[in-house]
């Protein structure tokens, strides 16, 4: 006995798919998780995945914030929010007893909040109408990602939320907020910024002739590559942090020390394709080697048929067959007429109705038919003409409206066929990531026809991914 295709695929499948299923919903309820990093290329739907987990925490009991970084809108627009700012604002229109809020990174004004809450009145407004530093909080690189971090914390300080879910960066960036503190060490005990701060240490005539004479020929070469003034405000810039500096570095441990706790729960999110599951094995690994607690991988958008069962190469064979159908006789011919026993062996037609004259003469005179007779069966003759002639243009339509119907059910069984196709390259995708990284959990999303724009959207977004579906249909 032959086994079942269907049964033979499944197994294939479990051999190629070793992975485990994600279960968000324990993720989510447990009081323990406090913070959840939502990481991905670009395009994959971090931001939609984040604000999903989200509503679906807070509408389960959990007072929820979701800290976007992505600074397109769509978050505020799902959420029914005019705009998102440096502040948490709470979103309407939630069930349950839980609370959901939002916001989005405002990086300069959280530099500047850092700015305000670690120097005094005077020193800060130094500080913040210091060119240098105006360009470093705008746009320094690095800065966006730092400051994630420090939001991360301020936000985990005020242990106002039972819940944090952050969107990262689109693009391989997303991880660049690990190595923030590590560049922020590097950058503050530089031999250069050393070198500046080596002045304002120590101070007085000591100070100015350290200045005179050990910066002499570092100044003046600083001076005609970047400016007088410029130097002048980095010198003036670095002074007045001085005393910030060290508060900047022990924040930025503290976070990153708080990313790989125990309460907090990476995500990878990506899409079934080869490009997006490339970037998640990055992040996979990433996190592995920083010792980041990863929960498991979210496989967005991913494809299915109702009609697997019907594959690409027979969906194709049959369309071809209707698009041309001379490739398989599929009319009866004349098979019967050449199998009939009365004419095997012979050319000869069957004769059919009653047989001419065989000797060729010519009929009598009272043979002939009067004109009566002939007008009767020349007006017969026409109406048979005129019913056959309807007979064939009624043939004729009702060929045409076959082949309409062929060739809409050619065109229906390709799409069907790229459809399988398109299935089984993202489940050959999705099995060289789990064979690579079988230990890592997935739960995948369904495509749906349609963007999400609103709670109801994020809602089934939110319950598609409690579903724990693991398996590509």
């Amino acid at each position: 006995m032959s086994p079942d295709p269907a049964e033979a695929q499944d197994a294939a499948r479990a051999r190629l798919s070793p992975a485990g299923v994600l279960d968000v919903d324990p993720l989510l309820d447990d009081p323990d998780t406090r913070i959840v990093v939502c990481c991905g290329s670009g395009g994959v739907g971090k931001t939609t995945t984040a604000a999903a987990l989200g509503l679906r925490a807070a509408e389960r009991g959990r007072k929820v914030v979701v800290l976007t970084i992505d600074p397109a809108k769509r978050l505020a627009q799902s959420m029914g929010i005019d705009s998102l700012d440096n502040v948490p604002r709470r979103v309407k229109g939630t069930d349950g007893e839980g609370e959901l809020h939002a916001m989005m990174l405002d990086m300069k004004r959280t530099f500047d909040e850092v700015v305000e809450a670690h120097a005094d009145r005077e020193r800060a407004a130094a500080i913040l109408a210091n060119p240098f530093y105006q360009s470093l909080s705008a746009g320094f690189a690095g800065t966006q990602e730092y400051m994630a971090m420090e939001k991360l914390g301020q936000l985990r300080a005020r242990d106002e939320w039972d819940l944090i879910v952050v969107d990262t960066p689109p693009s391989r960036s997303a991880l660049d907020f690990l190595d923030a503190p590590k560049r922020l060490g590097s950058f503050l005990d530089g031999r250069l910024i050393r070198l500046l701060t080596a002045p304002a240490k120590l101070g007085g005539r000591a100070g100015m002739a350290f200045l005179n004479v050990g910066m002499s020929i570092m100044t003046g070469t600083l001076g005609k590559l970047l400016g007088g003034q410029l130097l002048k405000d980095v010198q003036t810039f670095v002074a007045a942090m001085d005393t910030t500096f060290g508060g900047f570095r022990t924040r930025a441990d503290a976070t990153y020390k708080l990313l790989q706790a125990p309460g907090t729960a990476f995500l990878v999110v990506a899409a079934p394709e080869r490009d997006a599951l490339r970037e998640a094995t990055y992040f996979v690994e990433r996190l592995d080697a920083e010792d980041m607690p990863l929960v498991g991988l979210v496989l967005n958008r991913v494809h299915g048929s109702g009609a697997d069962r019907l594959s690409a190469e027979r969906a194709l064979a049959a369309a071809e067959n209707l698009e041309e159908p001379r490739i398989v006789d599929q009319g009866g011919g004349k098979a019967g007429l050449r199998n009939s026993p009365d004419t095997y062996g012979s050319s000869e037609t069957p004769a059919s109705g009653t047989p001419a004259p065989d000797d060729g003469s010519p009929a009598t005179d009272t043979e002939q038919p009067d004109t009566a007779s002939t007008d009767a069966e020349r007006s017969g003759t026409q109406q048979s003409g005129t019913q056959r002639s309807g007979a064939e243009r009624s043939e004729r339509q009702q060929s045409d409206s076959e082949r309409s119907v062929d060739q809409l059910t050619a065109g229906l069984l390709r799409l069907h066929a790229e459809r399988m196709q398109l299935l089984s390259r993202e489940q050959r995708t999705r099995d060289r990531f789990t064979a690579r990284h079988p230990e890592v959990s997935v739960v995948e999303v369904p495509a749906l026809p349609g963007d999400v724009h609103d709670l109801t959207g994020l809602r089934d977004i939110g319950e598609l991914l409690a579903a724990g579906r693991t398996e590509l249909s």
